[in-house]
């Protein structure tokens, strides 16, 4: 069986109630072209995994609530596509926006991602004052510490090629809030051409983004360096020990 041209992958924990217009969208905007569509069940207590493979796609399933980053390492890591986008079931960032980023792309870039801090931007219905504040200062210490010159790391809509997408996740090593960053510095580091482009984006009231979480991402990027000095970027680790529906 020949790879589709795009894999979508969308990591997904009790999502039965938003999942199936998300995934409708999705397979309207793609009619007619070769794609697949990968929803990777973590632990969820609902119908999600039921829901989505009545939609007709591809479900993963984790033996237990691995978190966001194992899952879409999953999804990316299992995907055939070419091309390999990750967006969240709340679809935040409009699934038109994959438009742009395939152009993008189409120029030489190995790997683009979506932005919500440039000033072209629209951002459409913004996050609690707090939730902001927290995200540019998690944001400066990113192009501080390990990507300097990308603004906003953390928008859950990103663009791989396969052999990019191999690159990032295979070696990865976070599950939770900061696995964004650890998947762009490995890509990064491994010679990958980044772009990073403005696109409209909506908040969406119902996120699991927490502040406890966010404080954790700052941890992380401190062990994301303590990861790179000692090796372990080199050397692939990819998920495994769970079902495919």
């Amino acid at each position: 069986m020949s790879a589709p041209l795009l894999s979508v992958v969308i990591p997904a924990y009790n999502e039965g109630r938003r999942l199936p217009p998300t995934l409708e969208k999705i397979q309207r905007h793609l009619a007619g072209r070769a794609h697949e569509i990968v929803v990777v069940d973590d632990g969820s207590q609902d119908d999600t995994a039921a829901r989505a493979a009545a939609a007709g796609v591809t479900v993963l399933r984790n033996e237990g609530n691995r978190g966001k980053g194992y899952s879409v390492r999953r999804g990316m890591l299992q995907a055939r596509g070419e091309r390999r986008l990750m967006t969240d079931a709340d679809l935040s960032t409009p699934i038109e926006e994959l438009d742009r980023l395939m152009a993008k792309m189409d120029e030489g870039y190995d790997v683009v991602i979506a932005s919500r801090a440039l000033p072209e931007s629209n951002i459409e219905v913004r996050q609690p004052w707090y939730r902001e504040n927290m995200g540019r200062l998690f944001n400066f210490c990113v192009r501080v510490l390990a990507l300097p010159g990308l603004h906003d790391t953390q928008c859950g809509f990103k663009l791989f090629t396969a052999e990019a997408a191999a690159k990032a996740f295979a070696p990865a090593r976070l599950d939770g809030f900061s696995f964004d960053v650890e998947a762009l510095f490995v890509a990064r580091r491994h010679g990958c051409r980044i772009a990073e482009l403005p696109v409209t984006w909506r908040n969406d009231e119902a996120t699991r983004v927490d502040t406890f979480k966010g404080a954790v991402a700052f941890v992380d990027l401190a062990r994301i360096r303590i990861n790179y000095w000692r090796g372990a970027y080199d050397a692939p680790a990819a998920a495994s020990g769970d079902t495919v529906l």
